[in-house]
């Protein structure tokens, strides 16, 4: 390895990053409390350190420096300079090499090796210990990239939220398994550009998919050591670089571009779920990777003694978003995606991390102000987990107007009422209106709530309905892990049965929750898999399952074909409907402008009063939706005995049926006609009438 300054210049502080301008590499980094930050260059292969340049400038905090001849795929990593005083928040350690948090693509993976640790494992002074071996070796490596990239004409579907549907899925898992998928592609994102997986989403319905974590990540050393693997990907590492786990042998970000092209074509978004509140450097027992290395003490919260983190995420840190550099570095990610990758939005993973100034969370946070002001970001979906692990973390409803929240409040109401809790009947009915109470405020509009019945973290729409308790001893911590309140319900019969009573009940109760979900005012999200039939065999915690646990199986037998028809059935009558997608919230005046307004009726058909509302077992009521010529009727009955229920009149043609669980049906054009003024609903039913005014 020859150390030389001989041809480095003195390049520029802007931008950051490694930038390729056509002859040469301009290289600029971060850090205000360094002393010296050296390049270092690797051989093609990424064994072998061949050249380690300083840094010669240093301007507003940022090092920098210009390399001639330096190209697209050269190999690269940071040296840092410093005093190692963690006592201080200083863990600088030159012997590690480190990756630079603007790397568009990284090469090879980590290698899990005690040389990976600013410290010596196992010294009696754990962290305060000094390590000076050398981490290059198992280390990967940052990429020079030409990001030119042609698009055509490439047109964002630019989905309006009232009428989107999103479909949250995994990029391995929704291709891993699938036959007609050539093997070399399948779990990356040339699988998921496969035309025949996107003709799923098409035929389906959905309008938007949602990727779980696709920014570089890697495994844990613990879930390694126990033969596990880091599924979700909620660790991230380099906000800039796509994850090597979803490219081919030798692949790049186009493939992730190609992706995108592709899904837009068919008239679908792509929404990334991105995680800004830390990264997978840990505690301060962790491994020295990037930014610890860099400047700990700029780009981490750090706790009253700096030694530590001031960690609101469970994951032992959170970043810094108060320090202008390290908030510049996430809104500079954020319009990369957008602007060079053409994502159409982003779900924020423990969003009120993210709006904290250190202990408070306040709609007002710098990061949340950035993003309101931005003209790219505030243009894109913006989606938030509207929860932390730190105090008061508990926020939703409390972002500000143009964010969307995942609402687990409608999530757990829906699953109670269909199980048959008492006094939910009430909080459902706010859910099925766009959850108003929580997000009728400063303009904000239904498609705020993100209505889900099942989300990656939790079970799958089949387990809510064949488990009452979590079964995640595959997992490796004595079924420890995982949320025990599942508001689940078996049906009699803990997982898989041959009873067919059973088999038809549970089927007709994943018919309730997705014609609920669908039929509800707000944004629907489904789960991958979910309008088939997919099970993680009760496994409520599958983060670290990379196997057919959490893949798709595309094989489908006659059970699993009929409940996607349904599916696709309910999303068709939802998307022909302007009263399921309604863009303001709906209330019993008629609407100024459409005329729209809603009624909730008993069994009697009249009016609920107060006195129907606090009778806790009441499990079965209407609500008429209305519009000048149209309403539609959704009558539910989460009893376990039929009930009747009186119709209002609707003319000579009668009410058209047109979704009803008990007997699986679900049809936008349907001409099926209830004329009779009374009509029993069945236990644990749903029906969805049809009146229009004869033209």
């Amino acid at each position: 390895m020859s150390r030389t300054t001989s041809r480095v210049e003195a390049g520029f502080d802007v931008p950051l990053g490694a930038h390729w301008d056509g002859s040469g590499t301009n290289f600029a980094l971060f850090s205000a409390h360094a002393e010296k930050v050296e390049l270092c260059l690797f051989d093609a292969r990424g064994r072998r350190e061949i050249e380690r340049i300083e840094l010669p400038e240093f301007t507003h905090e940022v090092w920098h420096g210009y390399l001639p001849g330096v190209r697209p795929g050269q190999l690269y990593g940071y040296r840092v300079h410093g005093p190692y005083a963690p006592e201080e928040g200083h863990r600088f350690n030159p012997n590690k090499l480190l990756l630079d948090p603007y790397a568009l693509a990284l090469r090879g993976n980590l290698r899990w090796h005690d040389a990976v640790f600013g410290y010596k494992i196992g010294h009696k002074r754990e962290d305060l210990s000094f390590d000076r071996r050398d981490s290059a070796f198992v280390m990967p490596k940052c990429v020079v990239v030409d990001p030119a990239h042609t698009w055509g004409e490439d047109i964002r579907p630019d989905i309006p939220w009232s009428r989107s549907i999103i479909y949250e899925a995994h990029v391995k898992g929704m291709t891993a398994r699938h036959p007609d998928v050539e093997e070399v592609h399948r779990g990356t994102f040339e699988g998921l550009a496969d035309e025949r997986v996107i003709d799923h989403l098409v035929k389906l319905g959905v309008t938007s998919i949602e990727l779980l974590p696709v920014q570089a990540y890697f495994d844990d050393r613990h879930l390694i050591e126990r033969g596990l693997s880091n599924y979700w990907g909620y660790n991230t590492l380099g906000f800039f670089a796509p994850a090597p786990h979803f490219l081919t042998p030798d692949g790049s970000i186009n493939e992730f571009k190609l992706m995108v092209r592709r899904l837009h074509e068919a008239g679908i978004e792509v929404i990334m779920d991105v995680v800004y509140n830390h990264t997978a450097e840990g505690n301060h027992m962790g491994p020295t990777l990037s930014f610890r290395g860099i400047d700990n003490a700029s780009y981490y919260t750090l706790g009253d003694d700096p030694r530590y983190y001031f960690d609101t995420t469970g994951c032992g840190n959170s970043l810094n978003l108060r320090n202008s550099r390290v908030l510049q570095m996430v809104m500079d990610s954020l319009r990369y995606w957008v602007e060079d990758c053409h994502v159409d939005g982003f779900r924020f993973d423990l969003a009120t991390t993210l709006g904290r100034d250190r202990e408070d969370y306040s709609s007002h946070a710098v990061f949340l102000e950035a993003v309101r002001q931005d003209p790219v970001l505030s243009r894109v979906k913006l989606i938030a987990e509207p929860w932390d692990t730190g105090p008061d973390g508990y926020q939703v409803g409390n972002f500000p107007p143009g964010w969307a929240e995942w609402n687990d409040q409608y999530r757990d109401t829906l699953r109670a009422f269909w199980k048959g809790d008492q006094g939910t009947g009430r909080e459902l009915a706010g859910g099925l209106l766009g959850s108003a109470h929580l997000f009728g405020q400063k303009g904000r509009r239904p498609w705020s709530s993100i209505n889900f019945a099942t989300a990656h973290d939790g079970f799958t729409l089949m387990d809510l309905v064949t488990y009452n308790d979590k079964h995640n001893e595959e997992n490796g911590e004595d079924n420890r892990d995982g949320h025990s309140h599942n508001l689940s319900w078996n049906c009699g019969e803990e997982g898989e049965t041959d009873d067919p009573e059973i088999i038809a009940l549970r089927d007709r109760q994943r018919r309730n929750i997705i014609a609920t979900l669908l039929l509800s005012q707000g944004t629907p999200m489904l789960l991958m898999g979910d309008e088939r039939g997919r099970s993680q065999g009760g496994n409520n915690n599958s983060y670290c399952q990379d196997n057919e646990m959490n893949w798709l199986g595309w094989q489908t037998d006659a059970r699993d074909a009929e409940f996607e028809s349904f599916v696709r059935g309910v999303i068709d009558v939802r998307r022909t409907r302007e009263l399921l997608q309604a863009s303001s919230f709906l209330h019993a005046d008629p609407d100024p402008l459409t005329g729209r307004h809603v009624a909730w009726l008993n069994p009697e058909g009249r009016p609920m009063e107060a006195e129907d509302w606090e009778d806790p077992g009441r499990l079965i009521f209407g609500l008429s939706l209305c519009e000048s010529g149209t309403e539609l009727l959704i009558l539910m009955n989460a009893g376990h005995e039929p009930g009747d229920f009186a119709l209002p009149p609707a003319g000579e043609e009668g009410w058209r049926k047109l979704i009803d669980t008990d007997a699986g049906f679900a049809n936008a054009r349907s001409r099926r006609t209830e004329r009779r003024r009374e009509i029993t609903l069945a236990p644990r039913s749903l029906l969805l009438l049809e009146w229009r005014e004869a033209q």
